[in-house]
């Protein structure tokens, strides 16, 4: 081998062996922390079943409406919108940060005419200057300070997807518990307004016994009374009515206004239970997943922040012609060219980087102890939901036989009054008792079914991870 060309060689690779002891220094490599999984829920219900992922759960309820309603959401729901327009965003964060790590070529054309005057005898003259060049600039990326942030820009656009997919889970489960709520109050409207006419009714023979004297004044204010406080009620649920119409108009993504109904609530098929596994929560959660990439980008920051400790290699280059003649740039002659390179190693920051390692070492722990705790919630909110669809099926079996028993106490205590063997106000007690079951008991009817839908928020129903989420954290893998 020539002298020279040997001695060119062993700095270069002395500097490439350098550069990998470098790498690996900077770089620790992402693994996914160990996370303790229950191997199974404490409330899992005994008649759950397996759903498929893949099918909008939501059509269980059997309620084209609520179908209708949910599809509009998902596409006009503004907050949807918001977060798919970020995930853009963050996509074009990548291609910028990534670009850093191929060579960036550019060009420029100069033309230039000047002219100079007479001066000292001589002529005046004009001249023309043409410039073709092409520039070609590539930073060596090799202690891995390029490839580090690429890996973080990546990991936060994944975490974006996670977060729109996350958005499209709260809102087609708040269209859903929203519309049950709405079905709630029409039904407990009807409840009110039957009791609103009964009360009536009562009231109004009660004004003309009052009128023969057979029954005293506080027997007819009673009557009153309870006409009134039955009034009341249908007023407050109206109102309850058209606001929870407003928040359901502003979830589809419309100005507030008149909702469409269904079935009734009491007419609604109750979705199955969903079986499923605690682990499997940290491939099917959106939120699991985010954290996770918030996790991989600041493990990455850290090879980005130790790698400022090692020199930056640069390469430049210039090719082109110049002529004073257009056609002039053609000939060989008119060739000019540059080559460059660069290498600037730190020596002195103050302490500058020391403190962003530190800072980027800090950040990574923040951001797995925020890993953790976003795999516990989801843990804490399944068994919630399974403990909350267990309990509230209990309360309602045990309200709809207080309404019957109720009723069959107020037919009874009425047949007493009539007869003569007590008091109005045994009735009226009765009466008020089985008035309020009956409204306790459509809204357990809402909160049975509202507690599913929660169950199968919790779960991460309502999108279909990809195949690679296994291995890269959710979300496809960007080109």
């Amino acid at each position: 081998m020539n002298t020279r060309l040997h001695c060119t060689l062993r700095p270069l690779a002395l500097l490439v062996a350098t550069a990998c002891l470098g790498a690996c220094a900077v770089a620790p490599d992402y693994r996914r922390p160990a996370v303790e999984t229950p191997s199974s829920y404490r409330y899992a219900s005994p008649q759950a079943e397996a759903v498929d992922a893949s099918l909008n759960w939501w059509a269980q309820f059997d309620d084209p409406v609520l179908n209708d309603l949910i599809e509009k959401a998902i596409a006009q729901n503004k907050d949807l919108a918001i977060a798919a327009a970020r995930v853009e965003e963050f996509y074009g964060r990548y291609v910028v940060t990534r670009a850093g790590l191929f060579p960036q070529i550019s060009a420029n054309f100069d033309p230039s005419r000047g002219h100079v005057p007479p001066y000292a005898g001589l002529p005046s003259v004009t001249s023309n200057q043409f410039q073709l060049n092409g520039m070609v600039s590539w930073e060596l990326d090799l202690f891995g300070r390029l490839r580090r942030m690429t890996e973080a820009a990546r990991a936060e656009y994944l975490g974006t997807q996670a977060a729109q997919q996350a958005t499209r889970i709260a809102i087609i489960a708040n269209v859903a518990t929203s519309y049950l709520q709405l079905r709630d109050y029409d039904n407990q409207l009807q409840i009110a307004q039957a009791t609103l006419a009964s009360r009536k009714g009562a009231l109004g023979l009660f004004e003309e016994r009052f009128a023969g004297g057979v029954v005293s004044k506080v027997q007819l204010s009673q009557a009153r009374s309870e006409y009134e406080s039955a009034q009341a009620t249908v007023y407050s649920i109206q109102q309850q009515i058209a606001q929870q119409e407003d928040a359901l108009s502003l979830l589809l993504g419309q100005n507030p206004g008149p909702i469409a109904r269904g079935k009734t609530i009491s007419e609604l098929s109750a979705p199955a239970i969903p079986a499923g596994l605690p682990s499997a929560l940290l491939e099917r959660r959106p939120d699991v997943l985010q954290a996770e990439q918030t996790l991989i980008a600041a493990n990455a920051s850290i090879g980005a922040a130790r790698a400022q400790y090692f020199p930056d290699i640069s390469l430049t280059g210039m090719f082109g012609a110049a002529s004073t003649a257009l056609s002039g740039l053609w000939l060989g002659p008119a060739r000019v060219w540059q080559f460059a390179g660069a290498l600037t190693q730190p020596i002195f920051k103050g302490g500058a980087i020391a403190g962003s390692v530190h800072q980027a070492e800090a950040v990574q722990q923040e951001a797995l102890f925020n890993y953790q705790k976003t795999i516990q919630q989801a843990f804490a909110d399944v068994e919630n939901a399974l403990v909350g669809a267990a309990r509230t099926r209990d309360q309602l079996d045990a309200t709809t036989r207080q309404v019957r028993a109720l009723a069959e106490y107020a037919s009874l205590a009425r047949d007493l009054y009539e007869g003569g063997y007590t008091s109005y106000l045994e009735v009226l007690d009765a009466e008020r008792s089985l008035f309020t079951a009956q409204l306790q008991q459509s809204a357990l009817q809402d909160q049975e079914l509202a507690e599913i839908v929660n169950l199968y928020k919790a779960l991460g129903y309502g999108w279909t991870p990809p195949a690679s989420a296994a291995a890269n954290g959710g979300g496809a893998k960007p080109s």
